[in-house]
């Protein structure tokens, strides 16, 4: 069977392209994106066709993701689709059988639109207003062409049911274990995400700023064309001298910091999924998460602890945690395990297969 895997850009490293990357080497299948500039730095050896590059500047960057992703025509190259991303679903229209891994819907579109509507001036609160309202309808439209959605989550499977009315299947992401190991337990705590409001970079800067003993090392970067140039901005002329940003780091950085950090803290709102706590928990680390979204499906109380999202309670749990987090190991390894990739493969061709 041929198989073709529709992602909106490979802008920058996150949980969404090494799932896609995953998917496309467990299917033997090719990657149809925009922008390439990620992939190949994740793993040469993956198939891509680029559809052209989209303009970086918002909103026209998505906008012109959508554009190329619905004028676009394989359907005689391949016997099924994936979509990942929320502007690869457009081609729906004309390609099928297709199925839609949701990671979520769009965001600025259903949940977080009062936050995204609100932080804007005046003049581009209205703007915006448009532009989203106008893209819902498309999205939504989009959806009915989607043949089945799976869901990366319960949480994301509930919020399928409440801004499409449509029913979905859980596929739980899957981690690589093998490659994950652990070093020691060393002086810093570690923090992997995309540098977005919305991971609240600024939540943890103020946490180590009350426990200035302690050090905290943030890995991740942005995509260009991202709304996130003044946010970064702020974050790094406010920055503790006990908080470094390294930026987009390599796979094999990545895991060397997994092996040998004190733990891992994770702040983002309502966080879709996330893989990154499975991650650590593979590398035998701890974990302190918000008590939100997808982080209530995979930490456990013998993994680490979930908090409110304020700074005294996230303060206290990564004092409390760091105490002994070597005592967490084993539990840690053995929640990881339950989100092999192995698992993961053999939930997806079932599901391919079936059509």
């Amino acid at each position: 069977m041929r198989i073709a895997i529709f992602h909106d850009y490979f802008g920058a490293i996150g949980g969404g392209e090494r799932l896609v990357i995953a998917m496309a080497k467990i299917l033997d299948a090719d990657i149809i994106t925009t922008d390439t500039d990620a992939v190949h730095r994740l793993d040469p050896s993956v198939r891509v066709i680029s559809l052209g590059e989209t303009i970086s500047f918002p909103p026209l960057k998505q906008i012109s993701a959508s554009f190329r992703f619905y004028f676009s025509d394989f359907s005689a190259q391949y016997d099924y689709f994936i979509f990942s991303g929320n502007w690869a679903h457009y081609p729906a229209h004309r390609h099928h059988p297709n199925m839609w891994y949701c990671n979520t819907p769009a965001r600025m579109f259903y949940d977080q639109y009062p936050a995204v509507v609100e932080k804007q001036g005046f003049f581009k609160r209205q703007i915006a207003r448009i532009w989203i309202a106008l893209h819902r309808y498309f999205d939504q439209r989009s959806i009915r062409n989607v043949d089945a959605i799976v869901a990366n989550s319960e949480n994301i499977r509930n919020r399928v049911k409440k801004f499409y009315n449509r029913d979905s299947t859980i596929i739980y992401p899957g981690v690589d274990t093998a490659r994950f190991h652990c070093c020691e337990y060393g002086d810093f705590w570690l923090s992997v995400n995309r540098l977005y409001p919305e991971k609240r970079i600024e939540l943890q800067t103020e946490v180590f700023r009350r426990l200035p003993d302690q050090i905290l090392v943030i890995a991740g970067g942005y995509s260009q064309g991202d709304h996130t140039s003044v946010y970064i901005q702020k974050i790094m002329r406010d920055l503790p001298p006990n908080v470094s940003i390294l930026g987009e780091v390599s796979e094999e950085k990545l895991i060397d910091l997994y092996a040998r950090c004190r733990g891992l803290l994770c702040t983002a709102v309502d966080e879709d999924f996330g893989l990154t706590p499975l991650e650590a928990m593979a590398s035998g680390k701890p974990v302190v998460a918000v008590d939100e979204g997808g982080f209530r499906e995979t930490v456990t109380p013998d993994t680490g602890i979930l908090v409110h999202p304020e700074p005294q309670g996230i303060s206290d749990a990564i004092i409390a945690v760091g105490r002994s987090p070597e005592k967490y190991h084993e539990a840690c390894v053995a929640r990881a395990k339950e989100f092999d990739i192995r698992k993961f493969a053999d939930q997806l061709k079932r599901i391919v297969g079936k059509c």
